[in-house]
């Protein structure tokens, strides 16, 4: 019968959790969150015999069994909840080797826990690099347990660990720490609450008993008279804790650990910060590094770009030539392959995307760029901690909204959640590049800068700029009596792991492709017969008209462009645009405008799909001409100018730079919010801010 080994893998931030995870795990693995909280629970499979699998879930980081964050909640409950579906046979305890004394903390507590519980020594290479020499056979032997030496990175001691978990020989681990005698007693009337033996998770169940979810709220109510009665200070039995494993590792590092005369030296990381956490340099670097990625997302994607559309335009052209007259046939060469056409083909962009915010996560510049920011974030409202989901949303707002719940304080989440939206992100790049391809030359400025890669980065810095000045203005009307406090880690700079990099970028693909693309098949299907067909007998009604102006049964190429149009104005589609016309016509649009602009709602790349699925039916030949070719062509009829000229354009760039165009990110505030009020809000300021701008920008510049 086939055994499951079901592990949780636990440590501090920073750690090298996440690539031993991926190391053990590969591309065997799935995202869901756990039961009633709104948190990532990440699992993988790993076959260690024929006959045992291990499940291992990778718990979120956290520093002591003292939770402060939902995150840090959700492993304090698998671990203490025996009854939890995650709760472990075995704990792997990843520490860093370059930091052991802080890592000794929580491992001390888990192994006091009464887990079975090893420990993974990570980073082994760059403890080496900075001097350190750790014996860790002395470690194994104090602490009561098995201890590994990895570098998750590279493989080294991944095949040692699986051996490990295949023999299930955990040893026993001996005793760290022990409640103080005066707090005996209360763990004794404290057991027929809980059911536990006086000890160390006793006192942890006394101590933190309100953030357990698994207790009944009576058996919360006699805790607290139980505390009342002896009139503890959870605070400082919590402190003297803390201090007491401090004493206790210090004595225990003496032994295994010591550090050579090099080590004095300034490491490498420390001189690299010199100029990248310069209060002045560092941000000129910050942003040289911006623009140098919005440069190489214009031009190294310029060439697979020109293949995928050329690829799309051959087969639309195949399909037009040999697929029978029908509707079907039209609805798979103008509905869905012009749909999937108009996004795939800034595929390219957005793995280049994803590519350096990944880069910059794995050498650890993401770190800094938060605490280079932190001074400049409170200005605003917010702290350094709001920086990496403020740059993730460049990436995709869904999943950095979810990051805000590291951030402590409830006001400066709300703040955050609230502005970041407006970041640039990645559904946003198709029409980005879609309308400054339009608007802008493909100059060089000074010879060496391409000049829509420049205006690229202008509006990804205007939506930053965005975002910091609505929560300098929503913090006066958002209150909250804590202070918060901003305590960040700083990882050592090292060489991306490619391997991760390559995770992610598959990853993040893959959710664009098929995420967005479902989105954009059903949207494209939709329009396509909406444009397609009209009330009543309209379209027999406007064929009458057309029919008597044939030659020799056919209309000249004037004629069937104009029919084409009147009939797409005609159909259902048509009709919704012209409703939303008045409304939207001070801004420069017009009523295919209006269409794109409702389908986006369901994601802001839909745009694209709409305006190539509206113009293969309603233009010339799709598969003849690019999209970009058939947009320029159009005329506004009242006019009789190009109706993407420059202010109509820029009106609508400053209108996706700012709307809520996205009912994923709407659905997700609500979530984290667990209040309609916030995406209510979030999606009126917003859509009020891209009105007035593409307003202004429109009338200034017609």
């Amino acid at each position: 019968m086939k055994k499951t080994l079901r592990i949780a893998l636990v440590g501090n931030p920073n750690s090298g959790k996440s690539s031993l995870f991926n190391a053990l795990t590969g591309l065997n693995q799935k995202v869901g969150n756990f039961p009633g909280v709104t948190v990532d629970k990440k699992t993988g499979q790993l076959w260690l015999s024929s006959s045992m699998q291990a499940e291992i879930t990778d718990l979120p980081g956290t520093y002591s069994l003292y939770p402060r964050s939902e995150d840090e909640q959700v492993t304090f409950n698998v671990l203490l909840d025996e009854h939890n579906a995650s709760h472990p046979d075995l704990v792997l305890v990843v520490a860093d080797a370059t930091n052991l004394r802080r890592n000794l903390l929580f491992i001390t507590q888990i192994i006091d826990l009464g887990l079975p519980t090893a420990l993974i020594v990570n980073k082994i290479d760059l403890a080496r690099e900075q001097g350190y020499e750790l014996n860790l056979q002395v470690l194994s032997a104090k602490l009561g347990i098995p201890v590994l030496a990895t570098d998750a990175r590279s493989g080294q001691g991944i095949k040692e660990l699986k051996q490990l978990l295949a023999e299930e020989n955990f040893g026993l681990a001996l005793p760290f720490y022990l409640p103080s005698e005066a707090v005996q007693p209360v763990l004794e009337e404290l057991q027929p609450i809980n059911g536990l033996k006086p000890g160390y998770r006793s006192f942890i169940f006394l101590c933190n008993h309100d953030h357990l979810g698994h207790i009944s709220n009576k058996q919360h109510q006699e805790i607290d008279a139980l505390i009342a009665k002896h009139e503890l200070n959870i605070s400082q039995l919590q402190a003297r804790e803390t201090v007491q494993r401090y004493e206790q590792i210090a004595g225990l590092l003496g032994s295994i650990e010591k550090r050579s005369t090099t080590a004095a030296k300034k490491s490498r990381s420390e001189k690299i910060d010199k100029v990248l956490l310069h209060p002045v340099w560092g941000y000129v670097v910050f942003l040289g590094i911006l623009f140098f990625i919005f440069q190489a997302i214009f031009s190294w994607a310029s060439w697979p770009m020109d293949f995928i559309e050329t690829v799309f335009g051959q087969l639309g052209s195949w399909g037009s030539t040999y697929l029978p007259e029908h509707w079907l046939s039209d609805l798979l060469v103008n509905g869905v392959l012009a749909g999937l056409g108009g996004v795939v083909v800034f595929l390219p962009q957005i793995v280049l995307l994803f590519l350096f915010l990944s880069l910059l996560e794995e050498t650890g510049y993401m770190a800094r760029v938060s605490f280079l920011m932190d001074k400049l974030m409170r200005k605003f409202g917010l702290n350094g901690k709001s920086v990496v989901p403020l740059i993730g949303g460049y990436a995709c707002a869904v999943p950095s909204i979810m990051a805000t719940r590291s951030i402590n304080s409830w006001k400066e989440r709300i703040l955050t959640i609230m502005v970041l939206p407006l970041m640039s992100c990645s559904a946003r790049l198709p029409v980005y590049t879609l309308l400054i391809g339009m608007s802008v030359p493909d100059d060089k400025v000074l010879g060496l800068f391409n000049l829509q890669g420049l205006v690229m980065m202008a509006f990804y810095l205007l939506g930053f700029v965005a975002a910091i000045g609505s929560a300098l203005v929503m913090k006066w009307f958002i209150k909250e009596r804590n202070s918060s406090f901003f305590l960040l880690e700083m990882p050592i700079y090292q060489w991306p792991r490619w391997r991760n990099v390559g995770m992610t970028l598959i990853e993040k693909g893959n959710a664009f492709v098929l995420g967005a693309g479902k989105i954009i098949l059903i949207v494209s299907v939709a329009l396509w017969f909406l444009s397609s067909f009209g009330p009543g007998n309209s379209f027999d009604q406007l064929e009458a008209q057309y029919v008597a102006q044939m030659v020799d049964g056919e209309l000249s190429a004037e004629l069937q462009h104009q029919f084409d149009r009147d009939k797409l104005e005609a159909s259902y589609a048509g009709r919704i645009g012209k409703w939303m016309e008045p409304a939207i016509a001070p801004l420069g649009f017009d009523w295919k405008i209006g269409i794109a602009l409702v389908t986006s709602f369901a994601a802001r790349e839909v745009f694209v799909g709409t305006m190539a699925t509206i113009y293969s039916l309603g233009g010339e030949d799709f598969e003849e001409n690019t999209l970009r070719e058939q947009m320029l062509a159009d005329i506004n009829p009242r006019t009789g100018l190009p109706l993407f000229d420059l202010a109509t354009t820029f009106s609508l760039l400053l209108f996706y730079a700012f709307a809520m165009q996205c009912m994923s990110t709407l659905a997700i505030t609500w979530r984290e919010t667990r209040s309609w009020k916030w995406p209510a809000l979030q999606f009126s300021y917003m859509t009020g801010l891209a009105y007035l701008a593409s307003l202004l920008a429109y009338q200034l510049l017609k």
